[in-house]
């Protein structure tokens, strides 16, 4: 039920993108959600001195334009405010609790020595077994490591980016548990950091913030911003930090018959479970086990998602080709399956730079013909790249049965990739899955959901949050947002309707959820 109307306060939603953030908010209107993004701004890597950067400085004043905004739009006031992001990514604080440094983003290819070394002193099957997270050299934990071997202060205190932005505007330096979980350091089936994989690689845990529960309340908005008109008792909650946490949050499904992707830069395989599995085959696939709502783990496998065209688009715009998205999925429903696909998870195409190229070296592996660079080639490559996404998540869909014993029946896909209606009737084929396309907001709708989990009826804070009354609020928001992307009617019908054109048209973040 949803609480009475008078009252209620607005709730904002920071959802931070590897290529674009967003500031939305919440407001009620005869007791039904309204949900408005208010400021979008985008967001990229800088490269300097050869690193790859992520401009932390930039992002935090993003988000204070935003919130500013909201403090002029929600006369009512502010109840709550969260953020949500990628993970893996960190800021280290210098004395005064402002960054020592721009953090490095995760694609940077310091980790790949790292990675070796810390191979060498735990093996992948032993920090399996410790962590149940699949080996990905992006990993918090070997980032951390590589400050390590550069000789940077290892004892300064580190923040993933969401709880970053989280403690400038609270002043508490937490680690929420489902972003925790994806750093690698999170002891199997706890709450709890490691010490033996820290003891074993020398690493810090005093830098460690501490790890605290999905919902957590931080307390009230600190420093200028909270003198703004109506952020006078506004609080700072941790939703699900981890973005793929928040959108899962958003599926409104019940039973024990269904998967989810998050589909995006990276689309995100997987299926919601009561505990972790770490089983030999777990492993051997290298599935992780993330931290979910309420306990619950999330069992999935990174896939590289639409980054890959992404990058195929983006050498084109070099050489003065441009292809609208929407055209482009249009024009691929038209073709036939390509001869061959290709492996979108070959480990050259993780990172950036000259992808048509590495597609051409598998191409060729394989005896069949390659692509030119011209604009001819732009659309049987794309069709290419989606046909051999949905041959991927089909395989991985496969494994998810075979190694938890799950009988799938359902598929929700959610995020900026779901409004690909052409890669979704291509997964529809090859998983044999009824698939349900989730909205685009999902990251934003999830985060809504828990912070409105966090109060009671009378809509004040409260302890905690349960994985039911998370699907509850989840399930009137995903039915809110819908509402308005069809009808039109509002403001805030216009602005998601235009975030959904924005999530097929730009190659950004969008997709990334």
């Amino acid at each position: 039920m949803v609480p009475a109307a008078k009252g209620k306060k607005a709730l904002v939603a920071i959802d931070l993108g590897a290529q674009s953030c967003r500031v939305s908010l919440l407001r009620w209107r005869r007791n039904q959600p309204v949900i408005e993004i208010v400021h979008r701004f985008e967001n990229s890597p800088v490269s300097q001195g050869g690193m790859l950067l992520w401009d932390i400085n930039a992002i935090f004043e993003g988000v204070k334009v935003g919130l500013k905004r909201c403090s002029e739009i929600a006369r009512e006031g502010i109840a709550s405010i969260g953020v949500d992001g990628w993970a893996v990514d960190y800021v280290r604080l210098d004395a005064q609790g402002n960054p020592a440094e721009l953090p490095f983003c995760y694609r940077d290819v310091r980790t790949e020595i790292a990675e070796d070394r810390v191979h060498g002193i735990l093996s992948p099957s032993r920090l399996y077994s410790m962590t149940g997270i699949q080996i990905l050299r992006i990993n918090t934990l070997y980032q951390l490591y590589s400050d390590q071997i550069v000789g940077a202060d290892c004892s300064l205190p580190w923040l993933n980016l969401p709880e970053y932005i989280a403690y400038r505007l609270s002043g508490k330096r937490v680690s929420e548990y489902t972003n925790a979980t994806h750093t690698g350091l999170v002891a199997l089936g706890t709450h709890s950091w490691c010490k033996q994989v820290f003891r074993e690689l020398g690493l810090d845990p005093g830098a460690a913030p501490e790890i605290v529960p999905t919902g957590s309340l931080l307390g009230s908005l600190k420093g200028d911003l909270s003198a703004l008109p109506g952020f006078e008792d506004a609080k700072i909650i941790v939703p699900a930090c981890h973005d793929t946490a928040s959108a899962i949050a958003a599926i409104p499904a019940v039973g024990n018959d269904w998967a989810f992707i998050s589909s995006g830069t990276w689309s995100l395989v997987g299926t919601v479970l009561d505990s972790p599995c770490t089983s030999d085959e777990a492993h051997h696939l290298n599935f992780t086990n993330l931290g979910g709502v309420g306990g619950k783990s999330y069992f999935l496998k990174n896939v590289n998602g639409l980054w890959l065209l992404q990058q195929c688009l983006s050498e084109w715009r070099t050489r003065g080709i441009q292809c609208a998205l929407k055209d482009l999925i249009a024009e691929c429903s038209a073709l036939p399956a390509p001869v061959a696909t290709i492996d979108v998870d070959d480990p050259h195409l993780m990172v950036p730079g000259n992808a048509v190229e590495k597609i051409n070296r598998q191409l060729q592996a394989l005896g069949h013909p390659t692509f030119s660079y011209d604009g001819s080639s732009i659309v049987p490559l794309a069709n290419l790249i989606f046909h051999s996404m949905a041959e991927r998540y089909a395989d991985v869909l496969a494994s998810i049965e075979n190694t938890t014993g799950k009988k799938l029946n359902r598929l929700f896909i959610v995020g900026g990739g779901s409004q690909n209606h052409f890669l979704n009737q291509l997964t529809a084929r090859r998983t044999g899955l009824k698939v349900t396309a989730g909205a685009t907001e999902s990251s934003t709708i999830g985060n809504f959901a828990i912070q409105a989990a966090v109060f009671d009826e009378d809509w004040t804070p409260a302890a905690g949050v349960t994985e039911e009354s998370v699907a509850r609020w989840a399930e009137l928001f995903t039915q809110d947002a819908r509402t308005q992307s069809d009808s039109g009617a509002s403001r805030a019908s216009r602005l998601l309707s235009s975030e959904l054109r924005h999530g097929l048209e730009a190659h950004d973040e969008g997709w990334a959820r």
